[in-house]
């Protein structure tokens, strides 16, 4: 993408809260992910970079990690498939040790469709696979190494919310994600482990590239739908990520945090100038 989005290299500071943490982190190639793994790395975890198949970016996010002193683990592999998720897991246990933190952040988001007659099978087993049901795997297969203090924080969206009719399929793995997220943390309370999620609103990240084929009018008319007035960057979600996942939030689980510019209340965009 060009301009690159900033996700934080030169205003993230780190205090060391999640010092020797091992965090897993999906589509943590960029984006999102690659904030994230930027802000645990800054607060001491070393940090399992899971993505699918873009090489290039995923060495970056690893270069970015061990240039602030920690361990990084690339490791490549498409999360639809439950022999992946389970892949996963045990690369981070037999070269890390251990896992303490899973952020559930990758996500398949398919282009704008006129009508949901234009949502077929194919399209529809991808999303719901990468977007949810690789979330119940993943935590099937982490849950034996999580001891009690270990956090899982899942990605949303204002979506799930306000879901558009044009990608209707990803709307619909979001609001499963917001469920899921409370159900999950519900039932690991007496296990000692938080869960919680983000619901981000419109993030310059390259997953608007691969469903617009007009990027910058994309851009423009998602920034006109923020009360805040303007999209977010990638560093706006890392800091709650990083918040949920530190100590300091250990009275907080099954939580929502929207991380949108205010769209979730529903304000016309004029709101917030």
């Amino acid at each position: 993408m060009q301009p690159r989005p900033d996700y934080g290299a030169d205003s993230y500071v780190g205090h060391g809260r999640l010092k020797d943490r091992v965090a897993i982190i999906t589509g943590a190639d960029s984006g999102i992910g690659r904030a994230v793994a930027l802000a645990f790395a800054r607060e001491g975890a070393d940090v399992v970079i899971s993505y699918w198949c873009e090489h290039d970016d995923a060495a970056e996010t690893k270069r970015i990690v061990e240039a602030e002193g920690r361990r990084a683990v690339t490791v490549a592999g498409d999360l639809a498939d439950e022999d992946a998720c389970r892949a996963l897991i045990q690369r981070a246990i037999d070269e890390l040790g251990h896992i303490d933190l899973l952020v559930n952040n990758a996500a398949f988001q398919g282009k704008e469709v006129e009508s949901i007659e234009d949502l077929d099978s194919e399209r529809l087993e991808r999303t719901f696979k990468t977007n949810i049901i690789a979330m119940f795997q993943l935590v099937r297969f982490a849950l034996p190494h999580l001891e009690a203090g270990a956090a899982i924080i899942n990605t949303a969206s204002i979506q799930a919310y306000q879901p558009s009719p044009s990608i209707l399929d990803y709307a619909a793995t979001k609001g499963a994600i917001v469920t899921f997220t409370k159900g999950l943390a519900e039932s690991l309370i007496e296990k000692g482990i938080r869960v919680n999620c983000i619901a981000p609103g419109p993030v310059d990240t390259p997953i608007h590239a691969t469903y617009s084929d007009d990027l910058d009018a994309t851009y423009a008319d998602l920034a006109r739908r923020v009360p805040l007035q303007r999209m977010g960057a990638v560093d706006d979600v890392a800091a709650w990520v990083w918040f949920l996942a530190a100590p300091e939030s250990r009275w907080t689980t099954g939580n929502v945090i929207h991380v949108d510019g205010g769209q979730v209340l529903g304000l016309p965009a004029s709101a917030g100038g």
